[in-house]
């Protein structure tokens, strides 16, 4: 008994010491403040993922890392900000797949349509060997990935009409994100494929030089998109991962214990923000629904994935041998 009791004593103390030693290398750590900016509304899921990371992390350094929060593209595009944090004029965001697979195309894979069949198996993949492979490969761009948040599944939204086959998309002018594989998939189902920054479309749908765009129930809810676009097809045509990602030139700067808490920190983040979308997106559907927006919950999908198939010909090589490990994980 006094053994175990000397054991366990050895160990408190040993915790003790190990929790006195962390603070302390914080405690002698310079302040630091970093610059985290997103391009969507305080409502958003971005938001949410950056507010528990600036929770957590300003928690676990003791205050000795801050993080200040810029919303709704105050410091720019989602392109601009990427360039900014190789440079060092901004420290870090949440920042859409799309525009990050400008600067490592490997990571375009995750835009194939119908890639994922549920969030769970998109989960499996980006939180495994296959994801983090594609985060590191952003340090060969001057970034640096630190985690996978979640944009969702993607769904149809337009001015003119109901969709509920590929169809009836003919003609219609479609705004998607600035990326070659989203460009050529709803060029295939037959829109008039409009790649734009976030903040363009939305002034374009007011201006109705664009009938709609594609986006999760989030986005649609949060940026009351009901009063552009009256009709709503539950297309889930393509899970949109997020990214946390920083600049190398703010990362080189932090030592090793800060840039772990960095890490867990956005993990966590990414995950409750996963959470949060789960539960708000029956809700956010209703309030669409009670807002005027007419919505198609059961398109043809099979006939979506076959008009689809002409971008799995042309981009499946283009990956090296991702698009083969992912779907031979997911069997």
């Amino acid at each position: 008994m006094k053994s175990f009791a000397r054991s366990t004593l050895a160990l408190g103390v040993s915790l003790a010491l190990a929790s006195i030693a962390n603070a302390s290398e914080f405690a002698d750590m310079e302040p630091v403040t970093l610059r985290l900016a997103h391009v969507v509304n305080e409502q958003d899921g971005f938001h949410i993922a950056a507010v528990k990371f600036q929770e957590l992390v300003t928690e676990r350094t003791e205050g000795a890392i801050s993080v200040d929060i810029y919303p709704n593209a105050s410091l720019g595009d989602e392109r601009t900000l990427l360039e900014g944090m190789q440079i060092g004029t901004v420290d870090m965001g949440v920042i859409t797949n799309g525009p990050v697979a400008n600067f490592v195309e490997e990571m375009a894979v995750f835009e194939l349509p119908f890639l994922f069949p549920s969030p769970e198996a998109a989960y499996e993949i980006l939180d495994g060997p296959i994801g983090q492979e594609l985060l590191d490969k952003l340090e060969d761009v001057n970034l640096k990935g630190l985690a996978y948040a979640e944009r969702g599944f993607r769904n149809l939204t337009n001015s003119e009409r109901a969709v509920r086959t590929p169809e009836d998309l003919d003609g219609l002018r479609i705004r998607v994100m600035e990326n070659p594989v989203y460009t050529d998939t709803f060029r295939e189902l037959g829109a008039n494929a409009i790649p734009m920054a976030w903040t363009e479309a939305l002034t374009a749908m007011q201006q109705g030089t664009i009938d709609g765009q594609e986006n999760p129930v989030n986005v649609i809810h949060s940026f009351n998109l009901n009063e552009t676009q009256a009709h709503m097809t539950v297309s889930r045509h393509t899970y949109a991962p997020a990214i946390f990602v920083m600049g190398m030139p703010i990362w080189n700067q932090l030592p090793g214990a800060a840039q772990d808490v960095l890490v867990q920190a956005a993990q966590e983040a990414a995950e409750h923000e996963r959470r949060v979308n789960a539960d708000m997106e029956a809700e956010q559907l209703d309030e669409l629904r009670a807002a005027g927006m007419e919505i198609v919950e059961e398109p043809d999908i099979a006939a979506f994935q076959e008009a689809v198939a002409p971008v799995y010909e042309k981009y499946g090589d283009q990956f090296g041998d991702y698009l083969t490990r992912i779907r031979g994980a997911l069997e």
